[in-house]
């Protein structure tokens, strides 16, 4: 494992389709750490974690994860869960049989680890209603557990939240707090700060595809 114990964001500039989504971002988020990432939608929250997934490389400015530069094209963190945006899972698949497929991508985890992800986030391993049959609520869910069944040093989550019911929120509280104690750094946006509250340890609130250090009280509006 790489002993460098961060993540770093140099200098960071990205433009899409004419438009400036990331604009001059420095960021030295250490591991271990809960961050959030607060703001508006088209803010830049999701482009700002796309691009520390990999999914997107910087136009200037350079981004390392642990040490490893991702900088460049097809470049992704060695160690990374991720649920951002529309995941793509299978229609015709059960959830376990969905998280069977990501799991030989890796073969980090058997069945019983994908068994154990699904009974975490409240789901039914032995269910045998396919993807398309399940909520949004269920889909969510599903969601998150593959972006943890793997136990990444690295867990990017983008408004995981979403189409959840306070019962599973509180399910993915705790999840998120057994996986900081397990060592994991956790990268989280939301436009929903009271689910988060108490959990972050840092938070940033994005603006203009700009990134400022933010106190946890803060009121800054957002839709």
């Amino acid at each position: 494992m790489n002993e460098k114990k961060y993540i770093l964001l140099k200098n960071v500039n990205k433009k899409l389709a004419g438009r400036l989504v990331l604009r001059d971002i420095n960021l030295e988020l250490a591991c271990g750490q809960i961050y959030a990432f607060t703001g508006r939608n088209g803010s830049g929250k999701t482009m700002l974690l796309r691009m520390i997934s990999g999914l997107i490389f910087p136009d200037t400015g350079s981004v390392e994860v642990f040490g490893q530069d991702i900088s460049g094209k097809q470049v992704f963190p060695e160690s990374l869960g991720l649920m951002i945006e529309n995941v793509g899972l299978w229609d015709h698949l059960t959830g376990l049989e969905n998280l069977m497929l990501l799991a030989r991508i890796k073969n980090i985890i058997d069945e019983n680890g994908a068994r154990r992800a699904l009974e975490r986030v409240g789901l039914d391993p032995d269910d045998t209603r396919k993807y398309k049959a399940f909520s949004l609520g269920m889909k969510q869910k599903l969601a998150f557990a593959q972006a943890f069944m793997e136990q990444p040093q690295l867990l990017i989550l983008d408004e995981p939240t979403n189409s959840m019911d306070e019962e599973a929120v509180d399910i993915f509280r705790a999840i998120i707090r057994e996986e900081k104690m397990r060592g994991a750094t956790i990268l989280i946006s939301t436009h929903q700060k009271e689910d988060v509250q108490g959990l972050v340890d840092v938070y940033y609130h994005m603006k203009d595809g700009s990134c400022t250090l933010q106190e946890e009280d803060s009121t800054d509006e957002e839709s």
